[in-house]
């Protein structure tokens, strides 16, 4: 009898967290409910717990609503992708042309090939548009790029039956947690020199503002009952916000998954917030 295949993020997504999953998981609360994600990304976390044992029912969320059609797509139609992806070849002018499409002219099953073909082929794994809101990654050189992987699509499938899919802001999350849920938030991360300032973050609305209306929310979460958890870069705009007393700060070191100068990849500290103290955790990782 074949093993089904253990499902893991099938798009690389700038801020993934791969590498930090343990160190998450050791920190997530020994029960709860729902869990919930609103900045779904890769989805790395989600996978994580799921090969656990620990996700009953689940919410994930994301504002980039080409993203939700995606796992909506894998969820609902994986074969139907599989097959498009199995005809795609790797070839610098299909990328383009693929790349040219309008993705909302597309059925379900076309918009996420589409997706998961620009994410793996595009130059560093970028998701990147420009102000009129068009894929503008240029084309990667790759000697075999996985975009084709049925086993691991139909396995995402399995994880995403019973899942809720949302494409809201962050803030939304509060119409749907309740007491002894679990919510995650892995925001844009605040930059970690003065030179990196809010620019990048705030052409996709994510700025200083939207940092603290983010702790605002965990804040109202807490209030409710609802076990919060949160990364963040490890700098001392996040402590200050977060420095209060129904919060605990962890620092981890993690590397960084995606960046376009290769002499910035590497370990970095981040923090890992809960609103929840050490003593009380059970390590699960």
């Amino acid at each position: 009898m074949k093993t089904l295949a253990v499902p893991r993020p099938f798009l690389k997504w700038a801020g993934g967290k791969m590498q930090l999953v343990d160190e998450l998981a050791k920190r997530a609360p020994a029960q709860f409910k729902v869990y919930h994600e609103p900045f779904l990304g890769g989805g790395a976390f989600f996978f994580h717990l799921y090969r656990l044992g620990r996700i009953r029912h689940a919410v994930l969320s994301d504002i980039n609503a080409e993203l939700i059609a995606t796992y909506e797509a894998i969820r609902d139609r994986v074969e139907e992708v599989i097959h498009l992806l199995g005809e795609f070849p790797y070839d610098r002018d299909f990328y383009y042309s693929l790349r040219a499409k309008d993705p909302w002219q597309l059925s379900p099953a076309e918009r996420a090939a589409r997706m998961i073909y620009l994410n793996k082929t595009g130059y560093n794994g970028l998701y990147r548009v420009n102000r009129q809101g068009k894929f503008n990654v240029p084309f990667g050189r790759y000697k075999s790029p996985k975009y084709y992987d049925p086993e691991n699509l139909r396995a995402v499938a399995i994880a995403l039956r019973e899942v809720q899919l949302v494409c809201a802001s962050f803030e939304t999350v509060l119409e749907r947690a309740a007491k002894g849920d679990f919510v995650y938030l892995d925001p844009p991360y605040v930059p970690l020199s003065a030179t990196a300032n809010f620019t990048e973050y705030h052409a996709t609305g994510f700025d200083l503002a939207s940092h603290r209306l983010l702790r605002d929310v965990a804040l109202n979460l807490d209030r409710r009952g609802v076990y919060v958890l949160i990364s963040n870069s490890d700098t001392q705009l996040v402590r200050e916000l977060y420095n209060t007393a129904c919060f605990h700060i962890d620092l981890v070191w993690a590397g960084r998954a995606i960046n376009c100068n290769g002499r910035k990849r590497g370990k970095v500290s981040e923090a890992i917030i809960t609103n929840y103290p050490v003593r009380e955790r059970r390590l699960w990782a």
